[in-house]
């Protein structure tokens, strides 16, 4: 009877730990069918966006109060191209300040050199547009690797008023004119002589958005890579605890630079964009307000979200520019003084926005699209799944039989 019994709790344990092989098996078509199937509905999206984005200039769509205008004319086509432009740069400050955790108050010295460094080096070495530009990319990834070294040996807020310190240096040199290469108040002018053709005008806008929106695939995909590669995951450990990462026998100092310089090349390439699409490139390019525009855009579309800084950089411009519409119009005259002054201020608004963003969405706009598609899930709604086959309650049925 003992012998029985033995051979029979044998046999129900082979049963359950057959059980539990079965469904603890992989899917069929192997692991990389089924990661490749989970990719593709995070892919579908973006490629579908840059697709419509891309359309855009030959379709005729109108957002009254938005755009001002419908989607083909240059007017409208210049405020996306010139959002597109400030979405990669915000881009580039989510690496610095949603990644690694710097706080830089400087950013802008970088995105001012791309334009002004564009137009200088085309001017005075009589180079094409392409060759400028590689040698522009350079100066930026030596000059981001000294100043980035210097500027690293503090944290916290010394690291932001030494980057703040470097800029303004930038932006004093920039308004000086020295050997009159920069313009001084007025600007540098774009010299149309080294850019092709059908970049210069007003009927070429259509090329600039295009230009702008591939600056802005490349920049979106660099910083990805950047942040999934063993060097951003690094820096975000060094973000939540620098200590522990230096007792793990890594060195916080030099990703921490990686991340600086990688984040100021992408912002030079931007500045080099900008100086197309605006046919010029002027001193507050270089200012601390640029600076605080690009992290007012970080934070308003989400910390941490690369989304999210697209976003916010979309929503900034348009806001920006339309405001200022809508503050000289007759609609505003027309108010009390005690509504009318403070509407008359585009910065006003934005920052009122900006309040109430931080206060009421802490996660910004990637937060607020996450409620949203939580909202509208149908998995909440949906009846439980049958677990009867899973490991866990095979344990389970098994301890409770016990």
């Amino acid at each position: 009877m003992t012998a029985m019994n033995t051979r029979g709790t044998e046999q129900v344990v082979q049963d359950k730990v057959a059980a539990m092989r079965h469904a603890a098996r992989p899917p069929e078509g192997g692991p990389g069918a089924s990661g490749l199937r989970s990719r593709l509905p995070g892919l579908v999206v973006p490629v579908g966006l840059v697709v419509l984005l891309a359309c855009l200039p030959l379709l005729d769509l109108s957002l009254p109060g938005v755009l001002p205008g419908a989607t083909y004319t240059p007017g409208t086509l210049h405020l996306l191209a010139l959002a597109m432009v400030m979405a990669g740069a915000a881009l580039s400050y989510h690496l610095l300040f949603g990644v690694a955790g710097l706080l830089s108050f400087g950013h802008a010295l970088y995105f001012g050199l791309g334009a002004y460094g564009l137009g200088i080096v085309m001017e005075g070495l009589g180079l094409g547009l392409v060759p400028a530009a590689v040698l522009v990319l350079v100066v930026g990834l030596v000059m981001a690797t000294l100043l980035g070294a210097v500027s690293l040996q503090v944290t916290g807020i010394p690291f932001a008023m030494v980057t703040l310190a470097f800029a303004q240096a930038g932006f004093v040199l920039v308004r000086k004119n020295p050997g009159k290469l920069t313009g001084g108040e007025e600007g540098l002018r774009l010299p149309t002589d080294y850019v092709p053709d059908w970049l210069v005008g007003v009927a070429d806008t259509r090329n600039l958005y295009w230009v702008a929106l591939a600056a802005l695939v490349l920049a979106f995909a660099v910083v990805t890579w950047v942040q999934r590669s063993r060097a951003g995951h690094v820096a975000e450990a060094v973000r939540e605890n620098e200590l522990r990462v230096q007792v793990l026998g890594m060195r916080p100092f030099l990703v921490k630079l990686a991340i600086f310089v990688a984040a100021s090349v992408i912002a030079s390439g931007m500045g080099m964009v900008h100086l197309l699409l605006n046919s010029g490139a002027v001193p507050h390019t270089l200012s601390a307000e640029f600076t605080i525009s690009l992290l007012l855009m970080v934070v308003l579309g989400g910390v941490g979200s690369r989304w999210g800084a697209v976003a916010g950089a979309f929503v900034y411009v348009v806001l920006s520019q339309r405001l200022a519409v809508l503050a000289q119009s007759s609609a505003i005259d027309d108010l009390p003084a005690v509504l009318r002054i403070p509407l008359s201020e585009p910065m006003f608004i934005l920052g009122t926005i900006f309040i109430l963003v931080v206060m009421f969405l802490p996660g910004g706009l990637a937060a607020l699209g996450l409620r949203v598609r939580a909202l509208f899930s149908r998995r909440a709604a949906a009846p439980p799944e049958d677990r009867s086959g899973t490991p866990g309650a095979l344990v389970q049925e098994d301890d409770q039989q016990r």
